[in-house]
């Protein structure tokens, strides 16, 4: 790292085909955006789940969105995807051991969420 006028300067770097900066750049480019995070939140009972099933839990995402994001989850390893060869077809996922790994990261945004959800609404009382 070089150092100049107080900055400091991160060189570029390579993990998994991402390039990053710094490692929250990384880990943001991994389980980052509206609906990765709200992904491994369903799964993190450890139970399997289908994909109807998480699609039930998230009802603003489309299949389409669903699909691509559980793929990417796939591909950096956060989860399985266990397909039964039957039919009608049945597919589940759950988190990998990589996954879990991520949930105390995830319950930690969850109580920030509740403390400023707390926060706005007793700033809406006050602006009263």
């Amino acid at each position: 790292m070089v150092e100049a006028l107080g900055q400091t300067e991160c060189p570029q770097r390579c993990c998994a085909g991402k390039q990053y900066f710094c490692s929250v750049e990384l880990a943001l480019q991994v389980i980052g955006g509206k609906w990765k995070p709200i992904i491994l939140w369903h799964l993190r009972a450890g139970d399997r789940r289908r994909f109807g099933e998480l699609k039930r839990h998230m009802p603003n995402v489309t299949q389409k969105m669903l699909t691509q994001q559980l793929r990417e989850l796939e591909a950096d390893g956060l989860v399985e995807r266990q397909v039964y060869a039957q039919i009608p077809p049945k597919v589940e996922y759950a988190l990998t051991e990589l996954g879990h790994s991520v949930l105390p990261v995830l319950d930690q945004l969850s109580r920030w969420g509740t403390l400023f959800e707390a926060g706005q609404s007793d700033r809406a009382e006050a602006q009263a």
